[in-house]
């Protein structure tokens, strides 16, 4: 990956400053939003399936499955979630498609399909294309990798519908905005995009009172 990537709160800042200057009316998003946070991770597996586990669920329950995930498995690496048995899936509050989508992750780990660490140093088409090739992992799960894994400064979820009600209430649109129209809009904060979704997520946490509660696009 080349350029810019997004390591710390000052990188933070500087996003944020840019994104003003790009777009008036994120003044106001920015104000409204109160701090914005990191939520940068250590790329590898751990980290890509954390984010699997994420899908579809709000933070609380993700946060739940995750502990009981580490508890019952003894940890995170690929070897570990290919041993976990069904029943031990159930347990953990997998579903039978999160199971299947963790366990084909950490296999195409082990057989050299992917190299976690790696897909954050090539370009983000290459990386997201590598990974969607995996059954479960959509376009969702590898931008979402590359922004909080990879710290990759140019990336804007369009269809992660919190994002979408999140800008389309924030540009005061009567109707929450489509996949596309929201990733048209995000053209716009090139080349802070990742900046831009870590700003409207927190606006939604804030304004729109359901911070609990991440919606997905991906299956």
């Amino acid at each position: 990956m080349n350029g810019r990537t997004i390591d710390t709160l000052d990188d933070i800042s500087d996003g944020l400053a840019a994104l003003v200057k790009l777009d008036s009316r994120l003044v106001r998003v920015v104000e409204c939003a109160g701090a914005v946070p990191l939520r940068r991770q250590p790329p590898g597996y751990e980290g890509l399936a954390n984010i699997i586990v994420s899908q579809m669920v709000s933070k609380a329950s993700a946060r739940a499955i995750w502990m009981r995930l580490l508890d019952v498995a003894s940890g995170c690496n690929e070897r570990q979630i290919l041993d976990l048995t069904d029943a031990q899936c159930r347990r953990i509050g997998l579903s039978r498609s999160k199971e299947q989508t963790l366990k084909a992750a950490a296999q195409a780990v082990m057989d050299g399909v992917i190299n976690p660490e790696a897909l954050c140093l090539i370009p983000a088409k290459t990386s997201m294309a590598t990974m969607t090739a995996i059954k479960g992992i959509g376009p969702w799960t590898a931008e979402v990798y590359l922004l909080f894994c990879a710290g990759h400064c140019d990336i804007f979820p369009a269809g992660d519908v919190a994002l979408q009600a999140a800008v389309g209430h924030a540009l005061g649109m009567k109707q929450r905005p489509s996949q596309k129209a929201v990733g048209e809009i995000a053209t716009i904060w090139q080349p802070w995009r990742g900046v831009a979704a870590r700003l409207f997520w927190a606006y939604y946490a804030t304004e729109m009172q359901r911070g609990d509660v991440v919606p997905t696009a991906d299956s």
